[in-house]
């Protein structure tokens, strides 16, 4: 349920308002906008009289909203969520460009590829540290010395690092990591979500490799019903019967109904969708014609030797010619 006020109402109604559902033992999400403020009620609102609320002089209309998720929802928060990453922002007017290796291999290759995707535009350094690999005998990240390389890329660059946590336990070494990566796998992995929700870090949580959009949302529900409210949901592909020639569906249409449905920014990951270097140029320039707030890149200066998806990433040269395109079409 959202109460719409007033235009004109002041803190100090707001604050008597708040304090009175919070009373009745719900929650509270508070959206100020330009034109108008917006008062969210979560939780049971069946205690909550409807005719009363909307009698109250401050408030203009009260709606009832049917999606199970609330605090994602739009209506909730009409105006878009920019997400503070570092020195740079994801959504709004901001379009982030996060690029780098699948996975960290040395020091040295990360600070190469990380000066590389800088010089050609990218706003945030990728990088695995912690690999979730389909068999356990493939190549399972450097783990925490991995998150120590991608500390040392930042350092010389000054990129904003983006990494993928694996369990809740590692949070502590996740401490100077400026944006927190929930992987595919991870999407539903709820007691993770809940720990998440209690952190004040950043977090891209990407798509479910068979979740259905609102399946994804509930899952961002999670994040924000702990409190953090500072999601980036990314677009990587779903799975499909059809792996012959790409390696998931990549699946744009996504990008316009997020936005129709929620306030949260949304990028799109056309490396691991596509699974393919060739046609990641075309999916990023589509991701930007559709609206997506920014792309997630893999890059590797040798692909041919990289220890992870080495088919899908660009080299620097690759990435710099796509940087160029994207611009054209961002205009």
């Amino acid at each position: 349920m959202i109460a719409v006020l007033k235009n004109g109402t002041n803190d100090t109604q707001i604050k008597k308002l708040t304090d009175w559902i919070e009373s009745l033992g719900l929650q509270v999400h508070l959206s100020k906008g330009e034109y108008q403020t917006i008062v969210g009620l979560v939780g049971d609102t069946s205690r909550v009289d409807e005719d009363l609320l909307i009698s109250l002089d401050i408030v203009e209309t009260v709606k009832r909203i049917s999606e199970p998720f609330k605090s994602a929802n739009r209506k909730f928060h009409p105006d878009d969520t920019v997400v503070k990453v570092g020195n740079t922002s994801v959504g709004g007017d901001a379009f982030a460009v996060m690029a780098g290796p699948c996975s960290v291999e040395s020091c040295e290759q990360v600070v190469e590829i990380a000066k590389a995707v800088k010089a050609a535009g990218a706003t945030l350094l990728r990088g695995g540290a912690f690999k979730p690999r389909t068999s356990p005998y493939d190549f399972q990240g450097l783990k925490a010395e991995g998150i120590e390389f991608l500390l040392e890329a930042k350092q010389q660059t000054g990129l904003p690092i983006v990494t993928e946590i694996m369990d809740a336990s590692h949070l502590p070494m996740f401490e100077e990591v400026d944006l927190i990566q929930v992987g595919a796998r991870n999407m539903q992995n709820f007691e993770l979500l809940k720990e998440l929700g209690k952190t004040n870090k950043p977090i891209l949580l990407k798509r479910g490799l068979s979740a259905t959009i609102k399946e994804w949302l509930m899952s961002a529900e999670y994040i924000m019903a702990g409190g953090n409210e500072n999601i980036i949901l990314c677009e990587r592909g779903i799975r499909s019967y059809d792996s012959q020639y790409t390696r998931n569906v990549l699946d744009l249409a996504a990008v316009p109904v997020l936005h129709e449905l929620t306030h949260l920014p949304v990028i799109v990951d056309p490396s691991h969708a596509t699974g393919a270097s060739r046609l990641v140029k075309p999916m990023a320039l589509a991701a930007a014609a559709c609206g997506a707030n920014g792309l997630m890149i893999e890059v590797h200066n040798d692909p041919k030797k990289a220890l992870c998806d080495g088919p899908q990433s660009l080299t620097p040269e690759q990435f710099s010619d796509v940087m160029s395109s994207v611009k054209k079409i961002l205009g």
